[in-house]
Formats: C-alpha cells, sequence, structure tokens
C-alpha cells in the first residue's frame, strides 16, 4: 500500500501557507498539520507587528529609550538576523522596518521618485549596528529613537522551518511547508522519487521559468513582480537598497536553495540588493548554498553548483 498527501492551504503572517504531509492515513495526516499551524501561529504572534504587545512592538516602542526583555527565542533569532547583516555587507537587515513609508507605497499609484537626498534620509535609520543584544539579561535595544525591526525578509523561512520540525517530531518522514514561495523540503514524494519545485517566471508569476527537483532542501524566491510601480515606462521593485534608499533594479527575480529554509529566505533579498556579479560571488562563497537569478532582459544566472530541468 502505497501512503498517500495530505494537504492544507491557509492564510498566516499574512501570506499563503500550503503544508504537505506524506502519510497512510488521513486523521493522523490532519492532526499533524493542525500542530504545524498552531507553530506557525505562534510565531505570527512573536514576530508581528500589527499587534501591540508582540515582543517586536515591545522592542521598537522602546528604541532610543530602554532594553527590552525578550524571549530566548527572539533574542536569537535576532542575533542570528545580524550575523546575516555581517555577512551580507548590511544588504540585509532586520532594521528595515524604520525606512520612511511615506516615499514608498507601492500599493497606491506612485507618480514619481524621490530625489537622491531625500531617498537616503528615508533610510537613515537602517542600521544593524544599532541592535544591542544583552545575552545575560536577554535584552534587545535599538539605539535610536525611531528605529524598527522586522521580520518580513526572514518570518515565513524560520516559521517554515519550525512547522517542519514539528511535523519531523510528529513522525512525518516526507514533507513540504511552502510559505508563499518560501519552501523547505524533506524526505520523498508517495513514489519515492525527489520533490519538483517550480521557478516562477517573473512575467506571468504563474507560470514555470524552470525546475528542480530537490529532497532535504529548502527554496525561497524574491522577485520584482510581487509588488512594484511602473514610472515613465521604467518598472521600479518594492525592494529598497538600504544605502541609498531607492528601489534595486537590473534583476527580475532571485531563487536561493540550501537546506534551510530561514537562510535561503533571509539571502534573497540581498543578492537582488548586491547585483548579479557581487552576489554570484557571494553565494559562490557559501558551502551548500545556490543561486539562480534572472535579470530584466531574462537571462538566467546560476552560482557555480546548480543544476536545472
Amino acid at each position: 500500500m502505497q501512503p498517500g498527501l495530505y494537504k492544507r492551504t491557509m492564510k498566516l503572517m499574512g501570506n499563503r501557507f500550503e503544508i504537505t504531509v506524506v502519510a497512510f492515513d488521513e486523521s493522523w495526516a490532519e492532526a499533524c498539520i493542525h500542530d504545524a499551524v498552531t507553530e506557525i501561529q505562534r510565531i505570527e504572534t512573536l514576530l508581528t507587528t500589527f499587534q501591540d504587545n508582540s515582543e517586536t512592538n515591545q522592542v521598537n516602542r522602546m528604541a532610543g529609550i530602554q532594553p527590552v526583555e525578550v524571549s530566548a527565542e527572539m533574542l536569537q533569532l535576532v542575533s542570528r538576523s545580524v550575523k546575516l547583516s555581517k555577512l551580507t555587507q548590511g544588504a540585509f537587515d532586520i532594521t528595515y522596518g524604520s525606512v520612511d513609508k511615506r516615499f514608498w507605497n507601492f500599493d497606491t499609484t506612485m507618480q514619481s521618485l524621490p530625489d537622491k537626498a531625500t531617498a537616503a534620509a528615508s533610510v537613515r535609520l537602517i542600521n544593524y549596528r544599532n541592535i544591542v543584544i544583552n545575552e545575560e539579561q536577554s535584552t534587545l535595544f535599538l539605539k535610536e529613537k525611531g528605529m524598527r525591526i522586522g521580520f518580513g525578509g526572514i518570518g515565513k523561512g524560520y516559521a517554515a522551518e519550525r512547522a517542519k520540525a514539528v511535523l519531523q517530531q510528529k513522525g512525518v518522514t516526507s514533507g513540504i511547508v511552502n510559505a508563499s514561495g518560501d519552501l523547505t523540503t524533506w524526505g520523498t514524494q508517495p513514489d519515492g522519487h525527489p520533490w519538483t519545485v517550480g521557478i516562477a517566471n517573473p512575467d506571468i508569476p504563474h507560470q514555470l521559468f524552470s525546475s528542480l527537483t530537490i529532497s532535504g532542501m529548502a527554496i525561497a524566491t524574491s522577485g520584482n513582480y510581487e509588488k512594484y510601480v511602473v514610472i515613465d515606462g521604467k518598472k521600479y521593485s518594492h525592494t529598497i537598497d538600504p544605502s541609498t534608499g531607492m528601489p534595486v533594479q537590473g534583476i527580475k527575480s532571485v531563487s536561493i536553495l540550501c537546506p534551510n529554509a530561514e537562510m535561503a529566505d533571509a539571502m534573497a533579498t540581498p543578492v537582488m540588493i548586491m547585483g548579479i556579479k557581487a552576489g554570484l560571488h557571494m553565494i559562490n562563497q557559501i558551502k551548500g548554498m545556490a543561486c539562480l537569478i534572472i535579470n530584466d532582459h531574462n537571462q538566467l544566472f546560476t552560482s557555480a553548483n546548480i543544476r536545472l530541468q
């Protein structure tokens, strides 16, 4: 008897999550998925900026005033985020929440870009070096008033990994947790084959550009096709370069492949910001990580260690 695939799709953390497990018994599979969903909801409560009493908002409220005691989980996530900021020379930075959003509203009809000086001023508070982590006291402190942390660049990947850990603890030997395109896989399909994962076509997101077969790996994609604005016929992505305050250009999408969804999620945007040459150079230095970039002219660039279907 061959096991079956059991799936559930729901909106969590403001995103579409799809959890897939391979199991022989439907009710057992449903119970496992229920526990994974509960774990994602717990993480959402911890990281959200939409609830006043979340740990994230408590830290943000006390920016420039005093340190805030946080859970060990929050402290460790921020510590890992700061390490990633150092690795990417600030292209990944959880203090991006400090950006002045008056100049960047990609949901409405933006008519023009701010001038360079205004754009630079809008990102002046983005600086991971101003996060003070005190492990002994288990506190976080943002040095400057108005600074804000946010986990939009790493939170989905972290939640996917946590959900996977819960499912594995329950005895699920194969599955996928897909957090709106940031996904982690383990085991195999019911027929024993690895999972096939598609890379979206940036021009027609519901069509595939290419695909890969993976198992025990995670993949995350950052693209300019999700939120953007067109000004004078030119497309500007919602991804802002923290060093200039201007939207990044030249790249349509970046997909990162590595064993951990949190890491994949966190590394996709920095490669977009760094550009093709510097981004690929960085990825090629990191063991177990691969990258696929589609530029504005639909040319494909890959790191040294990737094989496409």
